[in-house]
């Protein structure tokens, strides 16, 4: 079930922020506020007054930012800004920090060192129904309650928006309601119980209850696990339409770095807790970068889905040539 972040033990991450290409035209850790593209134009409103001038502020944003599990630090030094209504993939191998920094960046962790903003606001002064407002979480393991059709379990979603006495949707949660079951194409689901749903409409009735919280920033930790291929093309399909047509800011952990490359603006890649490299995939997704981070030698190719890699073989490990960003 899509939890609303709550304070626990801290976890480890680090990583400097490099200039992007113009696609981003971004700078993660200083530079001017970037342009914003007719799909990133609904977060406008989003914005600190500098003098005369509007910056938008950025939907979710790290500096300096480390934590782990209890004493053992896991991520180290992340230094991160997102674009409004970009999608952005952490990918590493086992143990990276991918997950850890997911839970950082949605407030399940608190941080040993660094802070994180969401919308300009440090989400530790915020409490948990504005920070419910703002950002949803999907994670990796979901415990759904039994009993419930989809539509009672989509009208969760919409708790942070009403009083805890109010038991009753409002005509905008109603609205809400139905808009995230038509995206996630479970209206003729709706009342259906959800343990009869399969591994995939299970997926789509969980991310429309996090749709229906109305999020302007969506975290997914490996929402494809335990899906067939025809199921993960299915959901990241539906994440690409939420992202293009209605400008919803999105943060994914995916294992399928060619997955991760067709969908993603970004790729962020992680190497032993460490934010290794950051940026449009061609510039990312190069052979000595794939080497360093993931132990194997690759070679690129062009598709009718844009770049993908084809692994040849496990490299042997060695120490990287180069260091994370700073």
């Amino acid at each position: 079930m899509i939890s609303q972040p709550t304070e626990q033990s801290p976890e480890l991450s680090t990583g400097p922020v490099p200039e992007l290409s113009t696609k981003q035209s971004t700078k993660l850790s200083t530079g001017p506020a970037p342009e914003l593209s007719t799909k990133q134009s609904t977060q406008l409103n989003q914005g600190l007054r500098r003098g005369d001038t509007l910056a938008p502020v950025a939907p979710l944003a790290a500096q300096q930012l480390s934590g782990g599990y209890g004493d053992r630090p896991i991520v180290q030094a992340v230094n991160l800004d997102l674009v409004p209504g970009e999608w952005l993939t952490l990918v590493g191998a086992n143990g990276s920090g991918k997950s850890t920094l997911l839970r950082l960046l949605s407030r399940i962790l608190k941080p040993q060192e660094g802070r994180v903003f969401l919308l300009g606001r440090d989400i530790h002064t915020l409490s948990p129904t504005a920070m419910a407002r703002r950002l949803a979480l999907l994670p990796q393991q979901q415990s759904l309650p039994a009993g419930l059709t989809v539509q009672q379990l989509v009208s969760l979603g919409r708790s942070p928006h009403q009083p805890w006495w109010q038991w009753e949707l409002d005509a905008a949660g109603r609205d809400q309601v139905e808009r995230a079951l038509t995206w996630t194409e479970l209206l003729t689901y709706r009342d259906r119980p959800v343990t009869d749903l399969s591994g995939g409409e299970r997926q789509r009735a969980v991310l429309a209850l996090a749709l229906a919280q109305d999020p302007q920033v969506l975290l997914l930790d490996e929402p494809t696990t335990f899906l067939d291929i025809h199921y993960q093309l299915q959901l990241l399909e539906l994440l690409k339409r939420l992202n293009r047509d209605h400008g919803l800011t999105l943060v994914t952990v995916l294992h399928d770095i060619n997955l991760a490359a067709r969908y993603s603006d970004r790729l962020a890649l992680m190497r032993q807790g460490h934010l290794w490299a950051i940026g449009p995939t061609p510039e990312v997704l190069t052979p000595h970068t794939l080497r360093e981070v993931f132990e194997v030698e690759v070679t690129l190719m062009q598709t009718p889905v844009g770049l993908q890699i084809c692994p040849l073989a496990a490299s042997p490990s060695s120490a990287p040539s180069s260091s994370p960003m700073h």
